[in-house]
């Protein structure tokens, strides 16, 4: 797991890093600093998340444990939220804003699996999680 970590995080790195060197300085607008600003902190704090949730990353639902710890402690689900900031980040950088529609467009299908999650976690682990989301933004 942690070679699959870091072998994501060099690939969306280099991602970033390529995105940044094809541009001269002249069309350096605000969107593009604010994008690069957005992607380099999400994908930061995605990275994070990532660690911090160790094994129990898994593609489909599945609730192995309750991870409530480090930025899962302030919110469910920073996977989501940092992926997703990065993406809009990425694609400001890349002055692509139609891009945005097409983002969107993912939006209800990232809800229904925050949902399925959801009721994964609270069929395993009862009150213990609705406590936690009780105290959790996201």
């Amino acid at each position: 797991m942690i070679a699959q970590n870091i072998l994501l995080t060099v690939i969306a790195g280099a991602a970033a890093a390529y995105a940044g060197w094809e541009f001269s300085p002249s069309t350096w607008t605000a969107s593009r600093v604010l994008g690069l600003c957005l992607a380099t902190v999400s994908f930061v704090l995605w990275t994070v998340a990532r660690f911090q949730l160790g094994k129990s990353l898994t593609v489909t639902a599945q609730a192995k444990q309750l991870v409530t710890h480090g930025i899962y402690s302030r919110i469910r689900n920073p996977i989501y939220l940092f992926g997703s900031g990065f993406l809009i980040g990425y694609i400001l950088l890349l002055a692509r804003p139609l891009w945005l529609l097409i983002f969107a467009a993912v939006i209800p299908l990232q809800i229904w699996r925050i949902r399925a999650e959801s009721r994964v976690l609270e069929a395993k682990f009862g009150e213990d999680y609705r406590a936690y989301r009780s105290r959790t933004w996201f």
